[in-house]
């Protein structure tokens, strides 16, 4: 059954990484956090996903403003059962997810998290991720404290075109 659970997870990633090289102009993808002073998070999106398997995704751009380095340790979302912090890494000619305890973020740096790279991954989630709809999240900082956003879903990720 576990072998089934991450051929599905792993089909359904995929799906997503071939969804992410699409060409979309610069959409609005969610709220950023008002009035936090270290951490400017935006583009907070996640990718349309049939109700089954019932795993999603969260992507954003993070940009650091602190003078001291900081890490993401954890995240929640009343739309998930589990949310983890997951990466991708290439071993033997072959990508694969898996899940990191933390994501360093540096001082005055920026963190992109994107289909292919750092994700937050949602497990047991609870209602179909729907195109149009939001959802809240909260990302657990090991400074700044939990910072709550708002996640749109969209049919593919945003792009950023100059034209």
């Amino acid at each position: 059954m576990l072998k089934r659970f991450f051929a599905l997870a792993s089909l359904t990633l995929a799906c997503q990484l071939a969804h992410a090289h699409d060409h979309a102009h610069e959409a609005a993808a969610g709220a950023g956090n008002p009035g936090h002073d270290t951490m400017k998070i935006e583009q907070v999106w996640s990718r349309a996903v049939p109700p089954t398997p019932p795993t999603g995704a969260v992507y954003f751009k993070l940009h650091s403003q602190a003078a001291e380095a900081d890490r993401l340790i954890g995240a929640h979302t009343p739309r998930a059962q589990k949310a983890e912090l997951h990466t991708h890494v290439h071993q033997g000619g072959v990508m694969r997810m898996e899940e990191v305890e933390v994501v360093e973020i540096p001082a005055n740096g920026q963190v992109e998290f994107k289909p292919g790279g750092h994700h937050v991954m949602l497990f047991g989630v609870t209602e179909p991720l729907v195109a149009g709809e939001h959802f809240p999240i909260t990302l657990e900082f090991e400074k700044a404290g939990e910072i709550t956003l708002d996640v749109t879903i969209t049919d593919q990720a945003p792009a950023e075109h100059h034209h």
